[in-house]
């Protein structure tokens, strides 16, 4: 970056702290660094100084000064389904990597990515892997999916036999998985078990899941556990679930078996008449995928264990409710 630049403020970035802001374009600028700069006036906004915690509106401008060659690798407009749409699938792969060695990918999938194709769908995780097939013609392989609303982990082998180790793995519960929702209301208790059988069934909206009774046809048993991280009243709650079975939309049907729908969901997402979705947060499915613990396919004893940030819209909502990642470990 060898000029200033003016960067305006999106319509889904209103009421983010500026320093949250820099942490989506800029990951690689350093706190220090970050806060050097604007004590000094270099970064601006509207021309006027301002502080880590200032809070950014749309259409405001952002004046990013120089900052040297390799500050110019440091901008990464925040991957979206907007974002992704004119980049070419390598460097869309590219941009979801958060770990890689000889045997593994893991991605950090945007909301609204389709893991596979189906009805309408167009663009998919698995036809984009086609890019990076490798030297031997070999392409890299799905081991497990995540619905397409639903942001975050995504674990894919390099070879036919990590597609084999890591897939028993998942269907022998040796993986651990850790997801993030908002949820309406508060669970009572804060921490809990829920073991239910879910049956999917076939609507004009497209597949639908339902809580069903043991011995009724095609019902699976599903276990989850959750606890609550933070709340904000008796409003909202920040919860972390952790599925033991892997059921389709299996955590979206139990937090509304609950009484506490995921906020955003299309499909699940039940409120009354005189209840208003909160103004400041987005009206998408604020359901990620936040952590994987799995067996290397390697052996050894040898673990992945990843984690993948928070999607833009999540983002904005954890500032706007002034939720602390740092709380996960409370």
């Amino acid at each position: 970056m060898s000029a200033v630049e003016q960067i305006r403020i999106e319509t889904d970035e209103a009421g983010l702290r500026l320093d949250r802001w820099f942490k989506l374009h800029y990951p690689g600028l350093g706190f220090g660094h970050l806060q050097k700069l604007l004590r000094s006036g270099q970064i601006r906004i509207d021309g006027g100084r301002a502080k880590s915690d200032t809070r950014v509106e749309p259409g405001q401008m952002v004046r990013i000064p120089p900052m040297g060659a390799d500050s110019a690798r440091m901008r990464v407009a925040p991957l979206t389904a907007n974002t992704m749409r004119d980049k070419h699938d390598g460097d869309v792969l590219s941009q979801m990597l958060i770990y890689e060695d000889e045997k593994v990918y893991v991605f950090n999938k945007p909301a609204g990515l389709a893991v596979q194709g189906g009805s309408g769908v167009s663009r998919h995780v698995d036809k984009m892997l086609e890019a990076w097939r490798s030297k031997k013609g070999e392409k890299p392989r799905l081991v497990h999916r995540l619905d397409r609303d639903t942001s975050g982990i995504l674990v894919v082998a390099r070879t036919r036999g990590a597609a084999v180790s890591l897939t028993k793995s998942f269907r022998e519960r040796d993986t651990k998985k850790h997801y993030w929702a908002l949820v309406k209301g508060v669970p009572i208790p804060h921490e809990g078990r829920i073991s239910t059988y879910l049956v999917k069934e076939q609507t004009p909206d497209g597949d639908r899941v339902r809580v069903a009774k043991h011995g009724d046809e095609g019902a699976d048993h599903a276990l989850s556990y959750y606890r609550v991280i933070d709340q904000v009243a008796q409003n909202f709650a920040w919860i972390e679930m952790e599925p033991h079975t892997g059921r389709t939309h299996q955590l979206r049907v139990h937090a509304l078996h609950l009484g506490n729908p995921i906020l955003g969901d299309p499909k699940y997402f039940e409120h009354d008449t005189n209840w208003d979705f909160p103004g400041g947060v987005q009206n998408k499915l604020h359901l990620h995928a936040r952590r994987i613990v799995i067996p290397h396919p390697n052996g050894g004893g040898r673990f992945i264990d990843q984690i993948a940030p928070l999607p833009p819209h999540m983002v904005q909502t954890w500032n706007l409710f002034g939720f602390d990642e740092a709380q996960e470990n409370d």
